[in-house]
């Protein structure tokens, strides 16, 4: 099965779970086997569904040619930080495969992750990466180009809610570093800016896969802000005809980190399994998978054969913006912080 008919498959089932809201606690389950010996269960973001349904068979398949032994993939999805808070509360994943630092970071902090997690594998520990883009309707009817067009007063945009979702927290954090270069450092303006933004926002889904069911299956909004990889998959799958990509000129490193989550690895007995499974990721057939889903990656070779698909922007990274994941969540996210106040206001 080639990656776009994996995408189109799962993609389809998902958004019907979730239109007809039969995932559970905003989070859904599955398992590729039943029968083998050992089982690895992977926490990922909401919209890693697809991704993982087409990587997952060929990881089983390079274990057991590797070590002559039948594995087990399951998969949980939600939000990344209810998927965090979730393994808090017991959920015993190996793997965690998530959007945000921040959300690994909480369960290092736990003691339930390496203290030194972003130094065990390259890039750290981010097999991958993107950017945020916007996901418009046939002939993009409003002219949206960047991020200062979904501040006019006639633009309607979709994207989950930053306090559950790391897809949300960076599109508000893209909007914000925008604003931060657009208007030179003054705080006035740039909260003038990301105050209108939000008032535009038509619905905050909990995860990225809501929103996308909000902006396709319900019709709501002008534009979907969501990850690079998710806007692309999802005009392939319904159609380049009725939706076109925006990727703007500035936007913000979304980096895709990844951690074995060492106290449930071992109580299942499963350490050698996580950690080669995260190691495969940096594989370079894995790499060639994760660019096929339209994510950008760090293989060279793979990074040629798909320099066409990934138009050039200028990235920042939160810590140039905002000094760090932690300060970011400190002033914006928490409760009373920045995104409360502007949206009260």
């Amino acid at each position: 099965m080639t990656s776009s008919t994996a995408f189109r498959t799962t993609l389809r089932r998902s958004l019907l779970a979730v239109a007809l809201g039969t995932a559970v606690s905003g989070m859904t389950f599955s398992s590729a086997a039943v029968a083998q010996e050992r089982e690895l269960l992977n926490s990922s973001y909401d919209i890693a569904r697809e991704l993982f349904a087409a990587i997952n068979p060929e990881f089983q398949a390079w274990w057991e040619e590797a070590h002559d032994e039948e594995v087990a993939i399951s998969q949980s999805h939600g939000g990344s930080s209810a998927q965090a808070r979730a393994i808090m509360q017991g959920l015993r994943a190996d793997v965690v495969t998530f959007n945000q630092v921040t959300d690994v970071q909480v369960l290092a902090d736990a003691g339930l992750v390496a203290e030194d997690w972003q130094d065990a594998f390259p890039n750290n520990a981010s097999p991958y990466y993107s950017t945020t883009a916007f996901l418009v309707r046939k002939g993009n009817p409003k002219g949206i180009e960047s991020w200062d067009d979904l501040a006019q007063e006639d633009v309607q945009i979709v994207f989950p809610n930053p306090k559950t979702s790391g897809n949300g927290r960076y599109t508000y954090l893209a909007a914000w570093g925008f604003a931060e270069n657009e208007f030179d450092g003054d705080e006035e303006q740039i909260q003038d800016f990301m105050r209108t933004f939000l008032r535009n926002v038509a619905v905050f889904d909990t995860g990225g896969r809501g929103a996308t069911t909000s902006f396709i299956e319900r019709g709501i909004g002008d534009v979907l802000i969501s990850f690079e990889s998710e806007v692309n998959n999802i005009r392939s799958e319904y159609g380049s005809d009725d939706y076109e990509v925006v990727v703007p000129p500035v936007s913000i490193l979304a980096e895709f980190p990844v951690a074995v989550v060492g106290e449930n690895a071992e109580r299942n007995g499963n350490s050698d399994l996580a950690q080669g499974y995260l190691e495969y990721l940096y594989t370079e057939e894995a790499q060639r998978q994760l660019a096929g889903f339209n994510y950008r990656v760090h293989n060279e070779t793979v990074v040629d054969e798909f320099a066409d698909q990934f138009p050039d922007t200028e990235l920042f990274e939160v810590e140039n913006v905002f000094g760090s994941w932690e300060e970011a969540m400190e002033t914006h996210f928490e409760g009373g912080a920045l995104l409360d106040q502007l949206q009260r206001r």
